[in-house]
């Protein structure tokens, strides 16, 4: 009967919006790929959390600044020893059906993220509240570090103090969802998703077109009534549609950039904002010929990363100083990478006995990944390092890579959450071997602690500091090539006010945005 009468609305909601070319408050955007689901428990693509940052909401959310701030709590307080959290829920929090949301909405939906029977492969996000193996394991019957006093209150209990733990919050898979609803859709949820954000599902034609809706229940409600997104996979058909006037927001793609440039009236529509990511070239650290970090040294010193960005990339990158991008974590002298100087490069080799015989560098395939790495082995032969390139499709890539299977490869890290320790601790703490993210198979007993002892400080300007000597750490072991930041480009109709560049795009909650009459 539930889910009957959930099907019956559904089909009354279908009625709120029309088309957006005809809806002069609907802001008309491009998905580049179909969501593979709106369920925030499995959600591991980009579309599905652009889209579920707009249906759903958590604890906290992403602010200006990228810090967490309370969204659906009207508090947050941190005990002063790290390990509690205590939450005050909002008296207006509610979901998009109306229904108000309480504390045991908060359980439900973080134990089910938890849970051996959801098998979610963002589990990790609550991995450090008390209990959460025990019961992800299937040897408790709920998690003891998850408390609700009251209906308005929400305790979380860590097992040891961990500064970033707001950050992941913010993040889509924290979501809070009804319990009733995911219930009477099972499996289907995540193509009927119910949450508490600022807009709802109003339709999903797959492949084809997705509609939000605003939800007149969200406290902070957006001047939008719709939001529509065309998905588009081509790049090129996206850029007609956006140059035609049929989308008011575009991220440009790369092989867009010189074009845009080329033309005054285009150009005015562009913004760029360093974007949260690192480009590097990775070494396999623990055998030869790059367990020794002179070799190392060596690579980065014989490529001139500024005349890449320059030349192939056509300036939409700035040259990386270290594993964590400016934004979040402002360079410091002390801990810059390795310039450009073959001279310097050719010593550190005679001084490690000499150059390899041929060094396999392996990338996915994609035509800019290729004039990137046939930059670099351009510079490796001139300081006497012979490279071999090995270009496989993604998955193949990936596989061979968690093998271990290159001595050195190209890649990229993107955050999902903006912290530092998002760049630091998966990707260079021991634990992290292969998949999980240290691809390197990098190993330092002194990073390991270094980042410890950053992670577990709850006063950010301390944590800071102590991510700043990480990264010190792992540019002197120089386990990447650290090579650049790019720069991610946004087009924008005059017609939009109030448009903001958010770098995580699941962060974007559209409730800044309205449009100009006429």
């Amino acid at each position: 009967m539930m889910r009957r009468l959930i099907a019956v609305c559904w089909v009354v909601a279908l009625c709120g919006c029309a088309r957006a070319p005809d809806a002069p408050n609907t802001l008309r955007l491009r998905l580049d790929a179909d969501p593979s689901t709106l369920d925030p428990a499995r959600i591991v693509d980009v579309s599905g959390g652009e889209i579920a940052g707009k249906i759903f909401a958590g604890l906290v959310r992403v602010g200006e600044t990228g810090e967490p701030v309370p969204e659906l709590a009207a508090t947050v307080a941190v005990s002063d020893d790290g390990l509690v959290y205590t939450f005050v829920l909002k008296d207006e929090a509610r979901f998009s059906n109306g229904r108000p949301l309480t504390s045991a909405d908060v359980r439900y939906s973080f134990e089910r993220l938890l849970s051996p029977k959801t098998a979610s492969p963002r589990r990790w996000v609550l991995g450090r509240i008390d209990g959460a193996d025990d019961y992800a394991q299937g040897k408790a019957g709920s998690v003891q570090g998850i408390e609700t006093p009251d209906e308005n209150t929400v305790l979380l209990k860590l097992e040891k103090p961990f500064g970033p733990f707001l950050s992941l919050l913010t993040m889509p898979n924290a979501a809070i969802v009804p319990q009733e609803v995911v219930e009477a859709w099972g499996e289907d949820f995540g193509s009927h998703p119910v949450g508490a954000g600022p807009f709802l599902l109003e339709s999903w034609q797959r492949d084809v077109r997705l509609v939000l809706r605003r939800n007149p229940h969200y406290s902070d409600g957006p001047k939008l009534d719709c939001m529509e997104y065309e998905i588009i996979p081509e790049d090129f058909a996206a850029s007609s549609e956006f140059e035609t006037g049929n989308l008011d927001i575009l991220q440009l793609s790369p092989a867009d950039i010189p074009r845009y440039n080329a033309s005054s009236r285009l150009r005015s529509l562009v913004t760029s904002h360093v974007g949260l990511n690192t480009y590097y070239l990775g070494f396999i650290c623990d055998r030869a010929p790059f367990d020794d970090v002179r070799l190392r040294h060596a690579v980065s010193h014989a490529i001139d990363r500024q005349k890449i960005i320059d030349s192939v990339l056509a300036g939409s990158a700035v040259v990386a100083d270290g594993p964590v991008p400016p934004t979040i974590l402002p360079a410091a002298d002390e801990r810059q990478a390795p310039g450009y100087d073959p001279k310097v490069a050719i010593r550190l080799i005679a001084e490690a006995g000499g150059a390899p015989e041929t060094i396999g560098l392996y990338l996915s395939s994609g035509r800019e990944e290729l004039s990137v790495c046939e930059a670099i082995q351009e510079y490796l032969r001139k300081v006497g390092l012979d490279v071999e390139l090995h270009m496989l499709e993604w998955s193949s890539f990936k596989d061979a890579v968690s093998r271990g299977e290159p001595d050195i490869f190209y890649l990229s890290w993107w955050a999902d959450y903006p912290d530092p320790e998002n760049f630091l601790f998966p990707t260079f703490h021991s634990s992290n071997w292969g998949s999980a993210g240290n691809r390197s198979r990098f190993a330092s007993p002194e990073v390991d602690a270094a980042i410890e002892t950053a992670v577990a400080e709850t006063d950010a300007a301390t944590r800071a500091d102590g991510y700043a000597q990480v990264e010190k750490l792992v540019v002197e072991a120089a386990p990447w090539v650290f090579l650049w930041h790019r720069k991610q480009f946004v087009a924008v109709q005059p017609r939009v006010v109030g448009f903001r560049f958010f770098p995580i795009r699941s962060a974007d909650r559209g409730v800044q945005l309205s449009l100009r009459e006429g």
